[in-house]
């Protein structure tokens, strides 16, 4: 089975399917909307975390804030891959990598930002009262026909089952696994608190979720740059090289060094592009389903948001992550099979004491946990989907008690198992983002060209 998952994880993942296809669609995207990116970036910024919320507005709809919005996918997307997933990134690519994974989330943003705008142009409101929407909303209903029915039902399943490995499973193992490195905690001891404070969180819903991420997910998130931020201080005359290298490295690849076997461009590209992804999920659609849920005016203004999270997660977090494994050169010391540790060598090098890896592991195990908390609400939005309300309380109960098994097990196959779902929900949700993108780019012409009087479109002019 497991070699089976292989071939299939690497033919989707590999350079002849879903990167250039990703690529390829982050860029028509971007070009489309003429670097929305770019030019409603601070707005983006101001609607997020000054504004927060459109609430106290005449007509809003929706169930958490903008910014608790925002943070639900945070909590789902900063996770393992912000740290593993970047070493793995520079030990299989070199430093060329990083630049691919940069260029990844700058394309990704309007990527992010289509996802966003079509979760709520579309979503519904369920048997429960609350807001439901994402890829199987905006395919069935967008999409008119057999087509668009076949492709979210599709997308669907695959997130249902995603959910339970990379969101769920291989959270709670890497948690597991890190508490027991660092302190010698039992797996099982693990394993029951993560029951206990998933099943608190998750059973009160997206309201419950949001609250609970809003208020820690920044926290995480600060507490991991001002680590890495004091790593580079204390390599600041390394800086620049190290800059210097990814950016000559992108393009030539990298030669043989120490441990570092090599790399060509190829490999720096695909290894790039693939973690850079992982990282910041734009493309797979899940951004869509929790800004479905925000309260909000209009579709641009959610999407907006949204697409912050992609800069947050890969041009803020990820770029920490890759440059102190670089600046302290300890890539150079082993290839895949060191990968997993190059980030916590890295901040040990670069800070006194034992405090590098333990800032590391704090940050890994509040990083895995919130990817578990978004994820929850990612599957048992697919769940509702599939087999109305009914199934929502089901599918928690029987999430909340899979994340045990994910830390008391060794999960080789469900980590390629997740890998091929991922992969899954990304192939009908990029199609579906292709044949939309002209009803995107003319409603958000259409937005911006009548702003109200009263509309902070205007602080971006």
């Amino acid at each position: 089975m497991n070699d089976f998952l292989s071939d299939a994880s690497s033919f989707i993942w590999g350079p002849w399917l879903l990167i250039p296809l990703l690529l390829l669609t982050g860029l028509y995207l971007t070009t489309l909307l003429r670097g929305i990116q770019v030019r409603r970036f601070r707005l983006a910024f101001w609607l997020a975390f000054v504004k927060r919320s459109d609430a106290d507005e005449e007509g809003v709809t929706g169930d958490i804030s903008h910014y608790q919005a925002l943070a639900t996918a945070l909590a789902a997307t900063v996770g393992v891959g912000n740290i593993a997933g970047v070493a793995t990134a520079i030990a299989l690519g070199g430093p060329g990598a990083v630049f691919w994974m940069w260029f990844t989330g700058m394309v990704g943003m309007a990527t992010k930002y289509s996802e966003a705008f079509l979760g709520v142009r579309f979503r519904r409101t369920d048997a429960a009262g609350e807001q439901g929407g994402g890829p199987m909303h905006y395919l069935r209903n967008g999409i008119k026909g057999p087509v668009g029915l076949i492709l979210g039902g599709f997308f669907a399943i695959a997130g249902s089952f995603a959910a339970f490995g990379i969101g769920n499973m291989t959270q709670a193992n890497a948690v597991a696994a890190n508490l027991h490195d660092e302190w010698g905690v039992d797996h099982r001891i693990t394993g029951v608190v993560i029951v206990i404070l998933t099943a608190v969180v998750i059973l009160g819903g997206i309201k419950s979720i949001g609250r609970v991420t809003s208020g820690f997910v920044p926290l995480m998130i600060v507490l991991y740059i001002v680590g890495g931020l004091a790593v580079l201080a204390f390599n600041v005359g390394e800086i620049p090289s190290a800059i210097g290298l990814i950016f000559t490295d992108a393009f030539t690849g990298t030669a043989a060094t120490g441990g570092f076997v090599g790399a060509g461009v190829a490999a720096a590209i695909q290894y790039g592009v693939a973690r850079g992804i992982f990282s910041n999920e734009s493309g797979l659609g899940t951004g869509g389903i929790a800004a479905a849920a925000a309260k909000t005016t209009h579709p641009v203004r959610q999407a907006l948001v949204s697409m912050t999270q992609t800069f947050i997660d890969t041009l803020i977090v990820v770029s920490i992550t890759a440059l102190t494994i670089v600046v302290t050169g300890v890539w150079k010391e082993g290839g895949e099979d060191d990968a997993a540790t190059f980030t916590g060598r890295a901040f040990d090098a670069g800070l006194p004491g034992d405090w590098g890896s333990i800032i590391v592991t704090i940050s890994l195990i509040f990083f895995a946990f919130s990817t578990l908390l978004g994820w929850s609400y990612y599957g048992e939005r697919c769940m509702e989907f599939l087999f109305g309300r009914k199934a929502v309380l089901p599918y928690r109960l029987v999430f909340i008690l899979v994340s045990y098994v994910g830390a008391t097990t060794t999960l080789t196959t469900v980590w390629t198992f997740s890998d091929v779902m991922n992969g899954l929900m990304a192939l009908p949700n990029l199609i579906g983002l292709l044949i939309l993108s002209p009803l995107v780019f003319r409603e958000t012409r259409d937005y911006f060209r009548s702003p109200s009087p009263d509309d902070p479109v205007r602080v971006d002019k």
